[in-house]
């Protein structure tokens, strides 16, 4: 099980240069609002996932004035020497991930390494925005326990990249398309077979952490939607190729996927009060994590940013229960209340550091 010991960062964000060691159990950090307690917690995600959990580009990464950045994490893996693993990124889009020193051939071998998951206040994203938040989600999740689904969305988003531009170019070969669909084919199967999994796995563990975290008020559920439910992609590609040689774009297929969260038989985002969006969603990542656990055999990092924002103390409550009640590993946890945090947490374990941070400097300090 992957603890991390021991974080260095170096321009990234409002961070100029920090070290900072944890505790192998619960980590606390507070501060008021935008000072950087979220970039800590997404720095530590950089270091499993080779990209931020915020922002798609990377040029909004780097510290203002700065043209590069880097993270590196000292990591004890449950046996033998501590494996060190950095990352180096500038402006020109250069990435290097290396472990104790040596890099990777690619970037994607990383993922999967030092499993994670995060709860924060931007999942709302994943019930008021589009399809391509929730898809998101499922690539996350599931390219960090499965590397032949990694490989295959890769595989498949390359190639739809190429019939996107064949189609937007008026490129008309129909032998050269049937080609491109027969690939793509394989890899959505793939993809959509995961998914699919994944979505029948997740919910009966979802609808176990909400009923204990909102009391059992309201009955939850996934619904998975994909084209794939109708037939083969290849034979989906071939009704809509004239459809898609108009339009200019493959109108078909994973990349379409969507997950429909309800509550009641309703969708969540039209009938779920904040709260109870608030409760689903950390329920939704919780039962991430239980997946993600039993896949891996030993708890995942969880990282807690500001997840007390919106839940009632009752809620609080239940849901700090829940993770006491559990075999967790290493939590990372940010509130602005650090005595809001502190007298939950102290009652949980003694093995706990906490800190706090202000205009990007971090400071390790004593209880509350």
């Amino acid at each position: 099980m992957p603890i991390l010991k021991k974080i260095a960062i170096q321009d990234f964000r409002n961070i100029v240069f920090q070290e900072l060691s944890f505790s192998p159990n619960i980590n606390c950090v507070s501060g008021n609002n935008g000072v950087g307690k979220t970039n800590l917690m997404d720095a530590i995600w950089y270091l499993s996932m080779t990209k931020s959990a915020f922002s798609t580009s990377d040029r909004f990464n780097f510290r203002h004035g700065t043209e590069a950045f880097a993270i590196s994490g000292t990591y004890d893996m449950g046996g033998g020497p501590l494996a060190r693993f950095s990352v180096q990124v500038n402006s020109k889009g250069e990435k290097k991930i290396r472990r104790d020193d040596k890099p990777y051939p690619k970037v994607s071998g990383h993922i999967g390494v030092l499993p994670i998951v995060m709860v924060s206040p931007s999942d709302t994203s994943l019930v008021s925005e589009s399809g391509d938040d929730r898809r998101r989600f499922m690539n996350a999740v599931l390219s960090q326990m499965d590397r032949e689904y990694l490989s295959s969305i890769q595989q498949y988003n390359r190639l739809l990249v190429q019939r996107n531009k064949m189609l937007k170019d008026g490129v008309g070969d129909e032998g050269l398309l049937s080609v491109f669909d027969e690939r793509m084919d394989l890899y959505a199967q793939v993809v959509f077979g995961a998914r699919e999994k994944f979505v029948r796995d997740l919910v009966p563990i979802l609808s176990e952490y909400y009923a204990n975290l909102s009391g059992g008020r309201e009955e939850v559920a996934i619904g998975y939607q994909s084209d794939l439910r109708k037939g083969s992609l290849v034979d989906l590609l071939k009704a809509s190729r004239e459809k898609d040689k108009v339009l200019g774009y493959t109108s078909v297929g994973v990349q379409r996927d969507d997950l429909e969260f309800k509550m009641d038989g309703y969708p969540i985002r039209r009938c779920g009060s904040q709260g109870q969006q608030k409760s689903f969603l950390v329920s939704l990542k919780f039962a991430q994590y239980e997946i993600m656990k039993r896949r891996y055999g030993f708890p995942p990092t969880m990282l807690l940013d500001d997840v007390f924002d919106k839940l009632d103390m009752g809620r609080i409550g239940n849901l700090l229960g829940m993770v006491a009640g559990s075999d967790f590993g290493q939590i990372f946890i940010t509130d602005s209340n650090k005595v809001r945090m502190s007298g939950i947490v102290d009652n949980l374990t003694a093995d706990r550091a906490y800190f706090e941070v202000d205009a990007g400097e971090f400071k390790e300090v004593g209880d509350a």
